[in-house]
């Protein structure tokens, strides 16, 4: 494990530990698309039990 700390802070020693709450710009731009992913499956799910909803035979 301290190899691994060792080897990403030569690589980048600025942005190597950013702390806490404090992301990469690609660590911040993914959790935002994950963010946005789950909006959109959940959307989608809702989506689809409203059209399980409206496609029903009225009785």
């Amino acid at each position: 494990m301290l190899r691994t700390w060792k080897r990403k802070y030569r690589e980048d020693p600025e942005g190597s530990f950013p702390g806490k709450g404090h992301l990469k710009p690609q660590d911040e731009e993914f959790r935002k698309l994950q963010k946005e992913n789950a909006n959109l499956r959940e959307d989608r799910e809702i989506l689809k039990k409203a059209l399980a909803i409206f496609s029903r035979h009225p009785r």
